[in-house]
């Protein structure tokens, strides 16, 4: 588990699944970790609205983790950080627009003074130990996306982070193909990418795509509102609001506080600082429909968001009418599907247009389609591929299209693989503990505790709490007391709770009150009995019992 003489890679998050993202790289005793992100819990999690990686692993380690190098701001690359950084110890590096982020995330947290937090200028490079680490500028959806060049005794690492290729990005500069070949030319050991758009046959496209499409359709809408819902964190995209509400006569406004926030950011960072001043919301509530365009938060149905309170008629400024238009700028999330039809049914419900990238070109991702990563692979030609940031299927598709543009060694990891990179071919050799921990409101707890093996059966079955009350000769007194929670009686709950008390009475008199532990089982199972008879299921039991 101690890197030797040699270069290791271990994710923590990010291989098998989006999100999450956690990487580490080992060399001679000690290690570095790429990202420290979050994902968003899936409805297996009853309760839980953020997920972490487990870092148990380095946490055992932390005296050789020598730092956490930061790629992006996206929260599955920085969203762990003000939970998990300041038990690691180790410093943070980050790019200026990243390290904005990162500070105010911090700040909130009262870890400002707890984290070191670095900042790296663009295309700046830092050394820590064994590792030299290059940031290289790559277009994303979110200023400053970065690839790191990882230079190490044993070989170069080309780690990716999220990209695409833009040759007219409306933030940042065009790629630049010449650095990227010159990488390439003094020789790469592995590539470490990106799998999300494998399956892409197409590129992803250029922001000013999007510029062109959303000027058209905002153009001919001649009354009304427009409100484009976009992921608040695409700050580009915020520029090209900016641009459209200008070319149309309207004023921009945005609405929800992560989309002010992200402006705060953007221009400290020197970026949006020739964006309009968006108007506010209380000068919104009485503007004239036709002269507004609202960016708003909530493009994955999250029920608290602007957009989803505007649909709700909850929203306390916006009011949405007939004829309003609404443009989802954005990308469905897997696993959101019902939560953005609640809130577009409740818009249709409105009298509310809606058009998203299913009608027109509203939206382009962040990651590369086939034809950029083949691109990729010829600049920078590695001598291994390890694909990463994707379920199993990207990742495995990402492996074959890495062998077919000539890369001759491709390992697929799962969270917890420790891969040798060199020297000798690359393969896995060995596997570090790796799960997930949730956020249970300000309590960290692993993904399986007991808490949530506990809520998971709550959820699924109900509560059933049998009360057993005994005199000073253990005699029981009267009929158990039995409460149903969540158990799918209704109507007939009393004759239920009944029959549920009759058989814990029967089981109780057959078992002695000194052998308490084998007289709860036996009132589990009698009361479990007769709700599985009544309901089909097996609602969580239990039972207390009570001396007087």
């Amino acid at each position: 588990m101690t890197p030797g003489e040699e270069l290791l890679f271990l994710p923590l998050g990010g291989s098998g699944e989006i999100g999450m993202n956690a990487n580490l790289y080992g060399c001679r005793g000690q290690w570095i970790m790429l990202d420290l992100g979050m994902t968003f819990a899936e409805p297996d999690l009853p309760g839980i609205d953020l997920v972490f990686p487990d870092l148990g692993f380095i946490e055992e380690r932390r005296r050789d983790l020598l730092a956490i190098v930061l790629t992006h701001g996206h929260e599955d690359h920085i969203g762990a950080v003000p939970y998990l950084a300041a038990e690691l110890g180790a410093p943070l590096y980050a790019t200026p627009f990243t390290a904005g982020l990162v500070r105010r995330k911090l700040e909130d947290e009262g870890l400002d003074r707890q984290v070191d937090l670095r900042v790296v200028p663009l295309g700046g490079t830092v050394e820590i130990g064994p590792f030299r680490c290059r940031y290289i500028s790559l277009a994303h959806s979110i200023p400053e996306g970065n690839a790191v060049v990882i230079e190490t005794p044993f070989g170069r690492v080309f780690h990716t982070g999220d990209w695409k290729l833009d040759d007219r990005p409306l933030l940042g500069d065009p790629v630049n193909e010449a650095e990227l070949k010159l990488i390439g030319d003094s020789g790469v050991r592995a590539l470490v990418g990106d799998s999300t758009n494998v399956f892409n046959p197409q590129a992803s496209g250029s922001e000013a795509d999007v510029r062109a499409v959303l000027l058209d359709a905002v153009g001919r809408r001649r009354h009304g509102r427009v409100v484009v819902t976009t992921f608040a964190s695409n700050a580009t995209r915020l520029q090209t609001l900016g641009d459209v509400a200008c070319a149309t006569g309207r004023r921009l406004v945005l609405a929800g506080r992560s989309l002010e926030r992200i402006l705060a950011v953007a221009r400290e960072a020197g970026y949006l600082r020739d964006l309009p001043a968006p108007m506010s919301l209380e000068a919104a509530a009485t503007a004239r429909p036709e002269t507004l365009l609202i960016a708003a938060t909530g493009t994955q149905g999250e029920p608290q968001s602007a957009l989803a309170r505007m649909a709700e008629g909850t929203h306390p400024f916006i009011r949405l009418e007939p004829g309003d238009l609404v443009i989802y700028s954005s990308r469905q999330i897997p696993g959101n599907e019902l939560a953005i039809g609640r809130v577009q049914n409740a818009l249709a419900a409105r009298g509310v247009e809606i058009l998203s990238s299913a009608e027109a070109q509203v939206h382009v991702s962040g990651h590369p389609g086939r034809p950029e990563l083949e691109v990729m692979y010829a600049w920078i030609r590695p001598e291994v591929a390890i694909p990463v940031h994707g379920e199993r299927r990207h990742m495995e598709e990402h492996a074959r299209l890495a062998r077919a543009c000539g890369v001759a060694e491709a390992v697929v990891p799962v969270n917890g693989s420790i891969i040798r990179l060199s020297p000798g071919p690359a393969a896995v050799v060995g596997h570090a503990p790796a799960g997930r921990l949730v956020l249970d409101g300000e309590v960290i707890l692993p993904a399986d505790s007991q808490t949530l093996n506990a809520r998971r059966k709550l959820a699924w079955g109900g509560l059933l709490l049998v009360t057993l009350v005994y005199d000073r000769r253990d005699r029981l007194l009267g009929p158990p007391a039995v409460l149903a929670r969540g158990v799918p009686v209704e109507a007939e709950e009393t004759a239920f709770l009944a029959d549920c008390a009759e058989a814990a009475a029967a089981a109780a008199e057959r078992v002695p009150l000194g052998d308490r532990r084998r007289l709860e089982d036996e009132v589990k199972v009698a009361v479990r009995r007769v709700a599985r008879r009544w309901t089909g299921k097996k609602p969580m039991t239990d039972v207390q019992i009570l001396s007087i």
